[in-house]
């Protein structure tokens, strides 16, 4: 229930957690050395703002938003510069880079300092100068400041910077908590439920009764042409086959199955697994007695029981198995007992097993000429597979040297087959959708790729058994389709255009009735059109915030009205227009002890704490003044995006 809260500190004051809380030394690893670079053409010294007496350079602004992106792309590897920069990072950044310098100076100016000691103490506590002994190594500080091109004077700066916005800002944000009366409100409203109707007054009812000139269908379809584009599609020509084109497989020699005869003797060999429960016990004392109460007709499950312990089961053990996750002496006792019987106790490392066996399972294994049948399907099988792939090799070569699809299926006695152009999804523009068949759905996303017809390709369909070779047989382009082939949809957009306007006329008619208090029945008789019936809504805001962002425009509509208010929301498509009705608004009900409202009390007033640091933060910027070169900037996000 508390993601409203949660979300709601997610607000403008997270800038405010990025200045003072993120480690320092990421924020001056952010900058590099600006007193010797140049810049797109720009002087170094050239500004992008001046903080009271100090200049924030070009230099320095386009440096921080290059490892901005850097440290961007750890969460979002596709991220670019244009994406970033349009984003509004270049003033976000700028932002940051202003107010640490106005907190330098406004510090100062009241008395606030940054020791030399102070700033030595924080850089021998920064992890990213640590040694391999995990203390500070000034070898490791110099080293990395070099490799970021940095100069120790810049690092120290931007720690000393740090300093002085924690030692103004974090105290203005500890300590700050609401009443409680203003956390059962905000509870109390995460917790509200709303009632109401959503009706739809359709377009096609309002839509004009003369059917429609060709002209006008003709000129609706010229003007909305984009929308009914269709995207490039392509005819894919293929087959796929297995081993089974592979003849004159040589049989495999007595000798090739003598050998892998011998080398699987384990699998072959007589074996025998056993079932097991078993209790462990600390001392062979212990482990008799308890022997002693089986004997006596108890269960071992219930005798165990009896004793705080538990009974494990172990299913099918082998006797090399149990050696290994006990002891001989324990494996021995375990398969010299008969089933059904308790095995004598016996030591391992664990302490004293007492066990039970509930079943046997012995494997006869296997004389040579029982599998022999087995052993050469088996081979035959592996040189059809290394066939397959040798065949796979042979023709990509014969594909690399020339040789066209056709002329391969053929000399393997296979025929290709050609699809109707299909989109990059796998539908085939105008057909309702279908699925794939097995062979053909890898190979679309390969053809979608190829840069021209008849540039045939071999694709693994089903890895190790059956391969495809195909190619594009026919690339269509993007463009829009005859107007003949879908008239009647081009007729029933038409439609719902020219009955948008009316529909939106009735649906501000049925607003102002609902809006003098005329019920919602009462407001639809007096329309001359029958509309479909309203949908009665009951939901929470726990419901809808448990949609997680996919929450239906009438519904964010109707937790953003006030009770007893109707508001219209143009439907998708021209469908319409829904009008939202909101009858009821109830408060969630909250109990006094109800441990939640203190949690409510802390987070909320976590981010009160933080509102008064940011508006501290701008009190201090505004008296100490910050100054933009619109020019600078320009000129920083024309050099990011590569001159554009």
């Amino acid at each position: 229930m508390l993601s409203f809260f949660r979300s709601f500190t997610k607000s403008r004051i997270g800038v405010f957690i990025t200045l003072v809380f993120l480690g320092l030394i990421a924020l001056a690893f952010a900058g590099a050395d600006i007193s010797s670079n140049t810049f797109g053409g720009v002087a170094g010294g050239d500004r992008a703002a001046t903080v009271g007496q100090t200049r924030i350079d070009v230099s320095e602004l386009s440096q921080s938003m290059t490892r901005a992106l850097e440290n961007a792309r750890q969460q979002s590897p596709a991220l670019t510069m244009k994406e970033f920069v349009e984003g509004g990072a270049v003033d976000e950044m700028l932002s940051q880079l202003a107010d640490r310098a106005a907190l330098m100076e406004w510090g100062k100016r009241h008395g606030f300092a940054t020791g030399e000691r102070l700033i030595d103490s924080e850089i021998t506590k920064s992890p990213a100068f640590k040694g391999a002994d995990g203390r500070f190594s000034e070898q490791a500080y110099k080293q990395l400041i070099a490799q970021r091109g940095l100069s120790e004077a810049l690092v120290r700066d931007d720690f000393a910077k740090g300093l002085m916005a924690r030692q103004l800002l974090v105290p203005a944000s500890i300590g700050a908590r609401l009443p409680r009366e203003a956390a059962l409100r905000y509870i109390a409203l995460a917790k509200e439920s709303r009632e109401g109707s959503v009706l739809l007054v359709p377009s096609l009812l309002f839509a004009p009764k003369t059917p429609p000139t060709e002209a006008q269908l003709a000129g609706y379809y010229k003007a909305n042409v984009a929308l009914y584009t269709r995207p490039e599609s392509r005819a894919i020509r293929f087959v796929a086959f297995d081993d089974s084109v592979i003849k004159d497989i040589v049989q495999p020699s007595d000798s090739d199955v003598q050998a892998r005869y011998k080398l699987g003797a384990a699998t072959y060999a007589p074996s025998e697994t056993r079932s097991l429960t078993q209790v462990i016990v600390p001392t062979e004392a212990a482990a008799k007695a308890f022997a002693s109460e089986i004997a006596g007709g108890k269960s071992i499950e219930a005798a165990a029981a009896a004793k705080g312990l538990s009974a494990s089961k172990l299913d099918k053990q082998s006797r090399a198995a149990l050696l290994a996750a006990a002891s001989q002496a324990v494996a021995d006792a375990a398969f010299a007992a008969a089933q059904g019987k308790l095995a004598a106790p016996a030591k391992s490392g664990l302490g004293w097993h007492v066990i039970r066996v509930d079943g046997i399972a012995r494997n006869p294994g296997k004389t040579f000429d029982q599998a022999k049948p087995e052993i050469v399907a088996a081979i035959i099988a592996e040189k059809r597979r290394s066939a397959l792939t040798d065949l796979s090799a042979k023709l990509e070569e014969q594909f690399g040297n020339g040789t066209g699809l056709a002329d391969v299926a053929k000399s393997l006695g296979l025929s290709l087959i050609t699809t109707d152009p299909i989109l990059a999804d796998g539908t085939v523009p105008g057909k309702p959708p279908g699925a794939l068949s097995a062979d053909l759905a890898p190979l679309v996303q390969t053809a979608f790729t190829m840069e021209r017809e008849g540039e045939p390709q071999i694709a693994e369909v089903l890895p190790g058994k059956r391969i495809a070779i195909f190619d594009v047989a026919r690339i269509v382009p993007a463009a829009p389709p005859p107007l003949a082939e879908i008239r009647a949809q081009i007729a029933a957009d038409f439609a719902r255009s020219q009955g948008l306007g009316a529909a939106k006329a009735a649906a501000d008619k049925l607003i102002a009735a609902l809006g003098k208090g005329t019920s919602l029945v009462d407001a639809l008789k007096s329309l001359d059109t029958a509309l479909p019936p309203p949908r009665d809504v009951a939901i929470s805001r726990e419901q809808v915030n448990s949609m997680q962002g996919r929450v239906p425009p009438p519904l964010a509509l109707m937790f953003a009205m006030a009770g007893g208010t109707a508001k219209r929301l143009e439907a998708p498509n021209k469908e319409g227009w829904l009008v939202v009705h909101l009858r009821k608004i109830k408060l969630g009900e909250v109990a006094p002890n109800d441990p939640v409202i203190e949690q409510a009390r802390r987070e909320l007033g976590e981010a009160a704490g933080q509102e008064y640091a940011f508006a501290l933060r701008a009190a201090m910027r505004d008296e100490i003044g910050v100054k933009r070169n619109e020019a600078g900037i320009r000129a920083v996000r024309t050099q990011l995006l590569g001159g554009q």
